[in-house]
């Protein structure tokens, strides 16, 4: 008999069907034997009676088994809300495809951080793990379609660079050919701005890789970033402007798809104004919180700033702009009206930047000098340098942490909870070395 998916058990009331998937959830209730059954269109209510009973009784959670039955309605007093609250499959036969060992802990249970990550093959498993990335890969889907809706083309990005790497010491070297190093990307920016030469629009969702030694809720040694970058702009903008719309984009899709699930968290669905985010310079930000003229934000300072958004504009994202020269990287373009500053931006979301970007040097001599003013070697940049030396649009772009927007919008206290398999300081799967890791 052809698989039938637990979601589309509603249409098939008093029809024998067959399903397929794990056991969830088992009750026992004298001569009645009920299990939840999960596969990845949701979950449905099994009930064993009668003969059936002997092989029931063997069934253990996380089985995997295929059921055949009937699907009934449930008795009035029985139905429940949600997803196939108003029927049960009343089960004739049953076929074990895998057994499971017993489990190291209940699954509904609360655990910390490090015994959930320990256990990932089995704690992915969750509602909460299947939720946070289900909601994530529509995130991806409507980051890819709103670009390209827009005229952008999706280019795959290099993990292995040269010397020619953003982040320099923070970036982790591999042996490579010859007795040469390589490194693993920290950004795919040089990349992106070399494409926008042959292109225009571009974006990227590639995994990119910082060596900075950080042990805090808001760092990962590797990540996906939500990458684009355009030619032909007249200021960073227009780049803004671009990266609200695929927010918009994303925030919308996810209500659409998954407001039950915020609903069940206890979480609220983010704020997007109808009127276009609100802006502001760094040094406006700084003046509003009484703070002094540093060249960032402190993370506590972002969460003061967007808290002063959302009172004031009903709104969970802010744009701060213009960051001092010194700050950004070297191929960020100057403000020709107010020296010392960039045409750059980072989007904060609920107290934490989620976003960075700006608009490009796009002149070469200009590029080149930037690069020797950060005390950079051009001739390192050569292989990029050519995508100007040959003539480039202005342009600019900006680049979102999934795993950061994952976590900020479901309002989990810790990126890793956001990423399905962290690597940070301490992990590689599981903790590099127990009795020297870094408490966070």
């Amino acid at each position: 008999m052809q698989r039938t998916l637990v979601g589309e058990l509603g249409g098939q009331v008093g029809k024998t069907v067959s399903i397929s998937g794990w056991v969830d959830v088992r009750r026992d209730h004298g001569k009645l034997i009920f299990f939840d059954i999960r596969d990845r269109s949701g979950k449905v209510q099994a009930v064993c009676s009668g003969a059936i009973l002997a092989d029931a009784e063997k069934l253990r959670p996380e089985w995997v088994v295929t059921l055949e039955g009937i699907v009934n309605e449930r008795p009035e007093k029985m139905r429940v809300d949600g997803q196939n609250g108003n029927i049960e499959l009343a089960v004739a036969k049953i076929a074990v495809l895998a057994k499971a060992a017993e489990l190291p802990f209940d699954l509904s249970a609360d655990l910390n951080l490090d015994t959930y990550l320990d256990n990932l093959p089995l704690t992915l498993r969750t509602p909460l793990a299947r939720g946070v990335f289900n909601i994530q890969a529509t995130v991806v889907e409507a980051f890819r379609e709103t670009l390209r809706e827009q005229g952008f083309i999706e280019f795959q990005a290099p993990a292995l660079v040269g010397a020619d790497v953003e982040g320099g010491a923070a970036s982790f070297a591999v042996d490579y050919y010859y007795g040469k190093k390589a490194f693993l990307a920290t950004s795919p920016q040089l990349y992106k701005q070399i494409m926008v030469g042959t292109l225009e629009r571009v974006f990227a969702t590639p995994k990119v890789f910082r060596g900075e030694k950080h042990a805090t809720t808001r760092h990962l040694s590797e990540y996906s970033s939500l990458d684009f970058e355009m030619g032909f702009i007249k200021d960073h903008i227009e780049v803004m402007a671009v990266i609200e719309s695929v927010v918009r984009a994303m925030v919308g899709a996810v209500t659409s798809k998954h407001a039950d699930f915020f609903t069940a968290r206890g979480v609220q669905l983010p704020l997007v104004p109808e009127q276009p985010f609100p802006v502001m310079k760094l040094r406006e930000a700084q003046k509003i919180l009484g703070a002094g003229e540093e060249p960032d934000l402190e993370p506590e300072q972002e969460r003061a700033i967007c808290e002063w958004a959302k009172k004031e504009h009903g709104s969970d994202f802010i744009f701060i702009t213009h960051y001092p020269v010194a700050k950004r990287p070297f191929y960020t373009y100057e403000d020709e009206n107010n020296p010392g500053y960039t045409k750059s931006f980072d989007l904060l979301f609920r107290g934490l930047e989620i976003t960075t970007g700006g608009q490009r040097i796009h002149e070469y001599d200009t590029l080149v000098a930037a690069a020797k003013a950060k005390g950079l070697d051009p001739d390192k940049f050569s292989f990029y340098l050519q995508a100007f030396k040959y003539g480039m649009p202005p342009h600019g772009g900006s680049a979102t942490g999934l795993e950061r927007f994952t976590a900020r919008m479901l309002e989990l206290p810790n990126v890793k909870e956001a990423t399905l398999f962290p690597r940070d300081l301490n992990r590689i799967d599981i903790l590099l070395h127990e009795s020297d890791t870094v408490e966070e």
